[in-house]
């Protein structure tokens, strides 16, 4: 005799207690990376946060409910008052063992932006702006280095930060 077939609520509900298993299971983070490129200037847009030492490109995490392309539009506008008026190219994805076993990073190229006004200093932003390919400051972190080396350069993407 067959086993009866299970009804599409009892399905859906199912699905439901796995996903929320998962997640207390196994929590992930995720976040992503903004390359804003000043095509015209070869430059790229770098922050300094006040928490973390270095030069990165902003970004931040992908909060729940939000995609990742939402979050950097947040994030460029909050650390750089940069707004995004074309769509951006997720370049490449990575695995950031330094953060935490679970989280992971996107990193979008940006070439269609405008910056409404240059970034005031604050609790989170120390100073950020555009610096040329060939002059990065001192502190450019690691990971925005390799990042700047796989865009530009043609460098192997890594699957890690």
């Amino acid at each position: 005799m067959n086993a009866p077939a299970s009804s599409p609520r009892k399905a859906a509900l199912s699905a439901r207690l796995f996903h929320f298993w998962l997640r207390l299971s196994r929590p992930m983070t995720l976040g992503m990376r903004g390359v804003v490129y000043d095509a015209e200037n070869h430059a790229v847009f770098l922050v300094r946060h006040t928490y973390v030492k270095g030069w990165h490109f902003p970004g931040g995490g992908v909060e729940p409910g939000e995609s990742t392309e939402a979050a950097l539009s947040r994030e460029l506008v909050e650390e750089g008052n940069i707004e995004i008026l074309e769509r951006p190219v997720l370049r490449s994805f990575h695995f950031n063992r330094m953060a935490s076993n679970r989280d992971h990073v996107a990193v979008y190229l940006i070439t269609g932006f405008r910056q409404t006004h240059p970034h005031v200093p604050d609790r989170e932003i120390a100073e950020a702006r555009f610096f040329p390919l060939d002059a990065l400051p001192d502190g450019t972190s690691d990971g925005t280095r390799r990042r700047i080396a796989e865009i530009f350069d043609n460098a192997p993407v890594s699957d890690e930060w």
